[in-house]
Parts: structure tokens; sequence; C-alpha cells
């Protein structure tokens, strides 16, 4: 799935706040409805084949949820 597909939810990608251009941390949404995480690898344990985990700050999380008017 292309970037363009996904709606961004956090930082404006004008360099204003911590996420700049396609810098992460970042949270997008899917035309499906599901989320898309961008943050730093995170080594907290090791999580099964064909999954990840990464790691964002607390504010991106807020600013996303904000993005949806929860």
């Amino acid at each position: 799935m292309a970037r363009e597909a996904l709606t961004r939810l956090t930082g404006d990608g004008n360099g204003n706040g911590e996420c700049r251009q396609n810098d992460c941390p970042n949270i997008y949404r899917s035309p499906h409805g599901s989320f898309i995480v961008q943050g730093s690898l995170s080594s907290a344990f090791i999580p099964p084949n064909g999954e990840a985990l990464v790691e964002i700050p607390e504010e991106i999380l807020r600013e996303a949820v904000r993005a949806l008017g929860w």
C-alpha cells in the first residue's frame, strides 16, 4: 500500500512538532480503518514471525486520538 493511500493522524508534515516530513514517529489510518504505526524499533520482547514492535511517545498517541475526535 502506498503512503498516499493512508490518512496521516499525527504531525503536519511541514516541520512543526516532532513529526517532520516522513520522520517517525507517526500514526496513519488505512482506507480499511486499521492503523499503521511508524516508530523506533523496540526490543522489549521477540514478537511472532511476521510482526514487529515499534515504540512511539505518548504524545503521538494523544495527537492521533484528538485527530479522530475520540
